[in-house]
């Protein structure tokens, strides 16, 4: 393919979405109460109903949605993994601020409302609450035929879960400390429009079309769960780990969503050949794509599902407390001195 393909021709624009949201940032902080403990921009907002309290229970809240990994479910007819990615993608991003979940709660609407379907998205969203020990409480479903075209349908999630304040993250990044990352089941919730215009406009495969080149189907390869680092992570946060923040790694990439953590006098430092533990999918998008990597990095996670940063002293024992959880971490960067920003080497 000669022609690059990037995410705004696929029709998805970040920089634009960034103007957006830093108009929303300034009319929420304009709503802002006393039990408000965090600014915009982190991945969950912490709230407490005691301010005056340095130990009490602060809660953590955050709201997703899949986007159009939805239109490949369609296209494969198989709808419990988006349950499951939206519950696990809005668990990470409240573990993150070292919150546990406690309840959950969904919005489906479509134009046409599809029993069987809504069920095998309630049943995926089951199965996602229970293995993060958390509850699906409610939700509200809505049949909008003047707003959705025929059957399709979106989906959005909304959590809450809590921390002790003296435990909430991120609390102490900085220089020196040794960036951890956790790896990724592919694309997880983001990148799907660049990814979509690649396998289905422009390939023109089928969802149960093989590639040997991905060992799978390109349905099973593009609805390949997002997963939950949960119960390998929250038990670590109990301890004196030497985990000082931790960044998920969604839409924007690692380049977009790491700085959301670190102070403004530090940056990172990320090992371009330590980025190897990447799913083939990656690898058939920027070659068959002929996508720039500067857009992969930014468009997808590249393998990278979770960044934890952790004192250099500790490092070495919080790798062993994740193997020993089943988890295969490894060390992709450091963090300097220098402005908010990742740099790659």
């Amino acid at each position: 393919m000669d022609q690059k393909l990037t995410y705004r021709e696929s029709g998805v624009d970040i920089d634009a979405q960034d103007k957006g949201l830093a108009r929303i940032k300034e009319i929420a902080k304009s709503t802002f109460t006393k039990g408000v403990l965090s600014d915009i921009g982190l991945f969950g907002g912490l709230f407490t109903m005691t301010p005056d309290d340095p130990c009490g229970q602060v809660l953590v809240a955050s709201a997703d949605g899949v986007g159009t990994k939805l239109k490949v479910a369609q296209l494969a007819g198989k709808y419990d993994t988006v349950g499951q990615d939206l519950v696990n993608h809005c668990v990470n991003d409240i573990l993150v601020q070292g919150a546990r979940p406690l309840f959950f709660l969904d919005y489906f609407a479509a134009g046409k409302l599809v029993p069987e379907r809504l069920a095998e998205v309630a049943e995926g969203l089951g199965i996602a609450c229970r293995e993060n020990g958390c509850a699906l409480l409610g939700g509200e479903t809505a049949e909008m035929p003047g707003l959705y075209h025929g059957e399709d349908f979106d989906l959005a999630g909304f959590i809450v879960g809590a921390v002790q304040r003296d435990k909430a993250l991120p609390k102490g990044v900085e220089k020196g400390d040794m960036l951890l990352a956790l790896p990724s089941t592919g694309l997880h919730t983001n990148g799907y429009s660049l990814a979509r215009k690649l396998f289905f406009e422009i390939k023109k495969f089928k969802a149960d079309t093989y590639l040997s080149d991905l060992g799978s189907t390109v349905g099973e390869a593009l609805l390949a769960v997002h997963r939950s680092y949960f119960r390998q992570i929250h038990p670590l946060l109990q301890t004196e780990s030497g985990i000082h923040g931790m960044a998920h790694i969604t839409g924007g990439g690692i380049v977009d969503n790491l700085p959301r953590i670190l102070p403004k006098d530090v940056g990172a430092l990320i090992k371009e050949s330590a980025l190897v533990r990447k799913p083939a999918i990656f690898g058939y998008i920027q070659r068959e794509g002929n996508v720039p990597m500067e857009e992969m990095r930014r468009a997808f996670n590249m393998g990278v599902g979770m960044i934890l940063c952790v004192s250099e002293s500790r490092v070495g024992a919080v790798i062993e407390a994740l193997q020993n959880a089943g988890e295969a971490p490894w060390i992709i960067g450091e963090l300097r001195e220098g402005a908010r920003e990742v740099a790659y080497v």
